[in-house]
């Protein structure tokens, strides 16, 4: 059964399903419906899709992440920054609005499942490790800014083009002197309105006396209360006739069984892509739900994260949708509302389902305006200048990583921010490690500890030399580690031992290896002893694999203490 259970999470908490979690589970359900069905509308909107099609992608995902999911409240669904990269990856493929544009989003959110399912095979979930906080902040600040310059148009109600954000903002100015009256009013409107709800009514509610459920809820809904003030407002002013955009007929009835064309050439193209968005989609959502994991002292697996996210896609793909992952903000909201377990995410899918196959007609006359003003209100809660700043301070080498992403996407695009920014990570990261911090080190007074010479004041014997260095010694570091030794050595004429202290080497490699055997050797051609101290266990296991040791004259000391009692007693002895 505990094997079922981990690949079939459900099975782990199904058995102890309450009734309690069956109402906290409903609730959650209701609040984070009432946030999605705007949501999905206006991300499909961004994806250049129809608006159904984000509801589509809202309904079997969710259901897919229930079965396979390890996150008890993890909400699957469309999201800006993957809604965003979408729309880059099939615009490359096919124009938008024509049936090959939908047909290429199915198959992107196919393949985006496949690479999921196939890392989750290889238990590649270690990979969500290997993006810097640094970049993946910064790619979704820049992707935040791009996305909220791309929705101008709409609510501008003029026709713009561009992908970046020069671009963006290029033909923005060409078409400002066809800016429609009604549309500005419109998006402006709602832009105020989702900015004071967000940020002012749930308060104002709770100084009213509102249950703080209740003011929640209320907060939440500004999305669907702007749509409804805007299908009245189209209604009764006629806006339809002033020029406003509007949605327009949006099928009813329950997601269709897709069935993903079956396209080398067009699979090969997006194939860059769907892994682009399989890897940023993971490690948010990762992200997200180890943080609201750790909050309930619950721990989630990213191997099966790769599971549940990947079935999810597919699911997508099945059912007229495109690519999805976990979002950040409805997570949050479905975390904060009470959800106990996945069966939330299953619960908001058939609350999902019923707004499909009932309400879709009341969206004909929604302006696209409205999306627009979701959209910029959702991904500018996004962008996080503060991030850049303490990035800055703290670390001018991440902030470099950071900077480069952020430019990149904004100048570039996105797929070239985040390639730049991880690429650029490994190269400074190859720079810190292959630039080591190597120290002379010498013993406290009264203690057994080794410290740096230049930063305390030690004790160091004129025949022994106490180096250390705090890296792991590998190939872009070994040489470095070579020179420092043999330049120290040459500066001590009275040098008998050298030991290298290795507290903080958890790797020795090839590279490594041979660097240890040659300083040895060419310090036993000088009459100089060469040890080792404080090697750790794994170390030492794989020195242990090599012939190394066979040949290896000094010692390898427990501690750098015993090293120096040994070595130099006459320094060390009244220490």
């Amino acid at each position: 059964m505990r094997r079922v259970a981990s690949l079939l999470p459900i099975f782990d908490w199904a058995p102890r399903y309450t009734r309690t979690d069956a109402v906290d589970d409903s609730v959650a359900a209701a609040i984070v419906t009432i946030m999605l069905v705007p949501q999905s509308l206006a991300y499909a909107m961004l994806a250049g899709l129809p608006p159904q099609a984000g509801l589509y992608a809202s309904i079997l995902p969710l259901v897919a992440y229930a079965l396979f999911g390890s996150s008890r409240t993890l909400a699957v669904g469309p999201v800006a920054v993957v809604s965003l990269m979408t729309a880059a990856a099939l615009a490359a493929v096919a124009p938008q609005g024509s049936p090959a544009y939908a047909a290429a989003a199915i198959a992107l959110a196919l393949l985006s499942g496949a690479v999921l399912l196939a890392m989750a095979a290889l238990r590649l979930g270690f990979l969500a490790n290997m993006l810097s906080h640094p970049v993946i902040s910064g790619f979704i600040s820049a992707s935040g800014l791009l996305i909220a310059a791309g929705q101008a148009k709409h609510l501008l109600g003029i026709r713009a083009g561009g992908e970046t954000l020069p671009q963006i903002l290029q033909e923005l100015w060409t078409g400002l002197g066809d800016t429609n009256a009604a549309t500005l009013a419109v998006g402006l409107s709602t832009l105020a309105f989702l900015f004071w709800a967000r940020r002012s009514l749930k308060p104002l509610l709770r100084r009213s006396g509102c249950a703080p459920r209740v003011a929640d809820l209320a907060a939440k809904a500004g999305p669907l209360v702007a749509i409804g003030a805007s299908i009245l407002a189209v209604l009764v002013l006629d806006l339809g006739a002033r020029g406003v955009r509007l949605v327009g007929p949006i099928p009813a009835g329950s997601p269709p069984f897709a069935i993903p064309v079956f396209d080398p050439g067009l699979w090969l193209d997006l194939l860059p892509a769907a892994t682009l968005i399989a890897l940023v989609g993971f490690v948010e959502s990762v992200s997200v739900g180890q943080t609201l994991a750790a909050r309930r002292r619950l721990r989630i697996v990213p191997n099966q994260e790769l599971v549940g996210l990947g079935a999810s896609n597919v699911a997508a793909a099945l059912s007229g949708g495109f690519p999805v992952t976990g979002g950040f903000a409805r997570s949050i909201v479905n975390f904060e509302a009470g959800a106990a377990t996945p069966l939330a995410g299953a619960l908001t899918a058939i609350l999902i389902l019923v707004a499909t196959m009932f309400l879709t007609p009341l969206f004909r006359l929604l302006p696209q305006a409205v999306l627009a003003a979701t959209i910029v209100v959702a991904v500018l809660a996004l962008v996080d200048f503060a991030a850049v700043r303490r990035v800055y301070a703290y670390s001018k080498s991440d902030f470099a990583a950071m900077a480069a992403t952020i430019v990149l996407v904004l100048m570039v695009g996105i797929e070239a921010g985040i390639v730049g920014g991880v690429a650029l990570s490994l190269i400074l990261f190859l720079w810190r490690t292959g630039t080591p911090h190597v120290a002379i080190v010498g013993q406290v007074p009264g203690t057994e500890h080794f410290r740096n010479v230049e930063r305390h004041a030690v004790l160091t014997s004129p025949d022994l030399l106490s180096i250390r260095i705090d890296e792991s010694l590998y190939f872009a570091n070994s040489r470095v580690l070579e020179e420092r030794v043999l330049a120290e050595v040459a500066v001590r004429p009275e040098l008998r031992n050298v030991v290298l202290m290795c507290s903080a080497v958890n790797l020795i490699d090839a590279s490594g290896l041979e660097s240890l055997e040659a300083i040895a050797e060419r310090l036993a051609s000088a009459g100089i002893g060469f040890h080792l101290s404080e090697v750790k266990g794994p170390v030492m296991d794989a020195l242990r694999r090599s012939d190394f040791l066979a040949h290896f004259r000094g010692r390898i000391f427990l501690s750098q203490y015993e090293a120096a009692a040994a070595l130099a007693p006459a320094a060390h002895r009244d220490a």
